[in-house]
């Protein structure tokens, strides 16, 4: 689950030529049929079948391709993975896809290797259409109006189903979306505490998730009760695990104190490495740890 890049491609009326076209005549190198591509899968549900998912190789670069039911085709580079998936409308040639994914090989190149750096986003609006994370993951929202109960849906296309109620306002839907989120990391939280106490020498009383709008997370050292931010639901997990040492060691050195960063550097040594992604400040700071 990580921090992604995408770009957008509009499809109608625009046609690209393959570089290396020329070279082989009558063949466009890398079509989504043939000796090329691996991995065909069909995801199916209620016994209908939702999309397609294949893998082409660009440039020694390998792409996932997805088809599904989206207007234009679509690239998202996911950095901290180093994977790049494509999604297509069902009904694009094979040819058009490869071509895009030529078209657009030194843009991925470009945030392949771009060092990956996390910030705090907006929240998205609760609409059709709209991009949401969940666990470093993109997924395209779906809202569906059924006479049941509120749910949300992962399915395998990459597409995230809101189900609500008909006649939901924006405020029902935002609040079905984000007690999702907290179940979500919920089922997580304590089998990292778990993992983490014997390691540490540390017993956390309490937790709790709750929005934060600057932090990632805090800690009550004379409580040990820890509280983790809401967002890191749509993060990938190994910031998760890193929010959760780091206020977990707070209950042994209640400052950022050299000691504070020997005791990570014991405990997790690639932590500054996760701190340096998600735009902390603390992986620059010197340890005791020897």
């Amino acid at each position: 689950m990580g921090f992604v890049v995408e770009q957008t491609y509009h499809i109608w009326g625009i046609l690209l030529k393959p570089a290396d076209a020329d070279r082989n005549p009558g063949k466009t190198p890398g079509m989504l049929s043939g000796l090329e591509t691996e991995s065909l899968n069909y995801k199916r549900r209620n016994g209908v079948m939702r999309s397609t998912s294949t893998q082409i190789t660009v440039e020694g670069i390998p792409i996932e391709v997805t088809r599904k039911r989206v207007k234009h085709l679509r690239v998202v580079v996911y950095r901290s993975s180093g994977r790049v998936r494509i999604s297509s409308p069902k009904r694009v040639e094979d040819q058009e896809i490869f071509r895009f994914a030529q078209s657009k090989i030194q843009w991925i190149r470009k945030h392949l290797l771009t060092k990956q750096k996390v910030v705090k986003m907006p929240d998205q609006p609760i609409k059709t259409g709209t991009i949401h994370h969940v666990w470093g993951e993109t997924f395209e929202l779906n809202i569906i109006e059924k006479n049941a109960p509120p749910n949300v849906v992962l399915n395998g296309s990459n597409t995230i189903e809101l189900f609500v109620r008909p006649g939901s306002d924006q405020q029902k839907k935002e609040k079905v979306m984000l007690e999702w989120y907290r179940e979500q990391i919920k089922k997580e939280i304590p089998s990292l505490i778990e993992k983490w106490e014997p390691i540490m020498g540390v017993t956390v009383n309490d937790w709790s998730v709750k929005k934060m709008k600057t932090r990632w997370g805090t800690c009550n050292v004379r409580a040990k009760r820890i509280w983790l931010s809401l967002d890191l639901a749509k993060r990938s997990p190994e910031f998760l695990e890193y929010i959760v040492v780091h206020e977990m060691t707070h209950i042994l050195e209640r400052l950022h104190s050299p000691r504070f960063y020997g005791l990570m550097d014991r405990f997790m040594p690639g932590w500054r490495e996760v701190d340096q992604k998600l735009g902390g400040r603390h992986w620059k700071k010197e340890s005791d740890f020897k």
